[in-house]
């Protein structure tokens, strides 16, 4: 946005009222005052609108009324795109300056703080802020399930933080921002504490880049950061996307020509291990020691529809089994969403995968995979009591997915995604989302949640789950959510199955955003 809304609108008429002025004839702010000087810098930078006939007069005397109501202007319309941290500093310098005329002028200036503040809040200064998401869990059965392929047994009670989050950040100048994230617990950590005990095991530094603005408006950012597209343009409703959500060190240029927006990344070291069943099939690490390269061309004419080409090249060149070193995979995807109303879209993605024969292990599997999914959005302010999202899926099973947890909660207290048999071969995976969420008033929402999932292989049985979730928002800063979870994972007989039979969880869950 342009321009800050305006605090002070009735400013912009009492500022260049002319029988105003000519009530004040004092002209006691000499030629060359430090004002003229401070005022015409932010005009000829475009930070603040200049007199009605382009220009400050700033080589002629002037009141310091009248001085005072060109600052007033300024805070009331600075261009935050456009400005600097000398920039706000100055507006602070020159509000000192002039208080006594600004308050003659009726503009109290302790609006004029709180306006600057919200500015400066944006330049600056280090910010830190988190999350703290704590669960209090109850299951039926007291199996951990598996954590980084390993098998855990728990107690079927546990009383974890499962996320916890710390952001440092600091606005560098107009083009320039750093950020860091530390994680900390149960979710994605996947520590062998589980969320519990000390802080210090399984800590991540997931995050921590610098964007800036190169030369013809290129974005340019480096360092550690996430990659999921997906993600990114709403693609996906619940819980992994179906292809992406990884962290890898690298740089990413994105570069604007009218609409079409072309993305590029190289990167090395990222995570995003396939899941433990696909990994004893490969016989390999798949998240270490190897090149990215990503790039992405979004289309997007208008606020109806858009429409993109993905590619993702996965280069193993280092240790490992001789087998697969100097592995290659490769991932190519289109996406696109199509808006029918403001309420109701259409969204789908497809992807093919050739994978490289170093990783086919198994002489029976394919080198080539596919996953495609369409989904419907439809927003609450169609059906007034809820919102909607049915989403279909098929995936070959010896796809190699990223992050490819497919939904879940499930399971008792570690997590079991309902999609967590999918076996490595070349029959293909079905998927059944329904997601519906209510708001009932700012304080009061409540979700529920069915998912399906049919492996289309003997001795693996069809996969369900039910969930359905009550939050209460008992300050901004606090919410308290109560949900019952029931997953099935049927007679699954399979001998490298995880999951087997049915089981449940009550989890209370308390999340405070500071």
């Amino acid at each position: 946005m342009k321009k800050f809304f305006s605090l002070f609108a009735v400013i912009a008429v009492i500022s260049f009222s002319a029988p105003a002025f000519a009530a004040n004839p004092f002209t006691d702010v000499p030629v060359g005052h430090w004002a003229y000087d401070a005022v015409s810098q932010l005009a000829a930078r475009g930070v603040i609108s200049r007199y009605p006939d382009g220009a400050f007069k700033g080589g002629q005397p002037a009141t310091r009324y009248e001085v005072a109501s060109v600052v007033a202007r300024a805070i009331a319309t600075i261009d935050k795109d456009k400005a600097t941290v000398q920039d706000i500093e100055m507006l602070k310098k020159l509000t000192m300056e002039f208080k006594d005329e600004l308050d003659a002028l009726g503009v109290k200036v302790d609006k004029i703080d709180k306006r600057i503040a919200v500015l400066e809040d944006n330049f600056g200064g280090w910010k830190l802020n988190g999350t703290l998401m704590f669960e209090a869990v109850f299951a039926d059965k007291a199996d951990g399930g598996y954590i980084n392929g390993e098998h855990v047994s728990k107690s079927n009670k546990q009383f974890r933080k499962e996320q916890f989050y710390l952001y440092l950040s600091k606005q560098i100048d107009e083009n320039t921002s750093f950020f860091a994230e530390y994680l900390n617990g149960a979710d994605d950590t996947r520590n062998e504490e589980g969320g519990m005990g000390d802080l210090g095991k399984g800590a991540l530094v997931r995050e921590v880049y610098v964007n800036t603005k190169l030369p013809y408006d290129i974005k340019f950012k480096f360092g550690r950061f996430n990659v999921d597209f997906e993600d990114e343009y709403g693609l996906f409703n619940d819980d992994e996307p179906m292809f992406g959500h990884f962290y890898l060190d690298g740089f990413k240029l994105a570069k604007t020509f009218g609409n079409l927006t072309a993305t590029g990344i190289i990167g090395r070291n990222s995570t995003g291990s396939y899941n433990g069943a696909e990994e004893d099939e490969l016989g390999f690490d798949t998240s270490t020691e190897h090149m990215n390269y990503i790039l992405n061309l979004h289309y997007e004419p208008s606020e109806k529809f858009f429409a993109g080409l993905l590619g993702y090249r996965r280069n193993g060149d280092a240790v490992g089994k001789a087998e697969v070193k100097n592995y290659s995979l490769g991932t190519y995807g289109i996406y696109g969403n199509y808006n029918f109303t403001p309420n109701i879209s259409a969204k789908g993605v497809f992807y093919t995968q050739k994978i490289d024969d170093k990783l086919v292990i198994d002489e029976q599997l394919d080198d080539r995979a596919n996953a495609w999914k369409i989904a419907l959005d439809i927003k609450q302010d169609l059906l007034k009591y809820t919102s909607l999202w049915i989403e279909y899926d098929q995936q070959k099973n010896n796809f190699v997915g990223i992050h490819n947890e497919r939904f879940g909660i499930g399971g008792s207290g570690n997590n079991a995604p309902v999609g967590g048999n999918k076996p490595f071969n070349n029959n293909t995976s079905k998927y059944l989302l329904v997601r519906a969420e209510q708001e009932w008033n700012d304080k009061f929402s409540t979700r529920l949640r069915y998912v399906r999932v049919n492996y289309d292989t003997v001795d693996y049985d069809t996969a369900t789950e039910y969930e359905i979730a009550g939050i209460y928002q008992y300050t901004p800063a606090i919410a308290f959510e109560l949900l019952y979870d029931r997953i099935d994972f049927g007679n699954t007989t399979a001998h490298n199955a995880p999951f087997t039979g049915k089981d449940h969880v009550v989890i209370f869950r308390t999340t405070v955003n500071f």
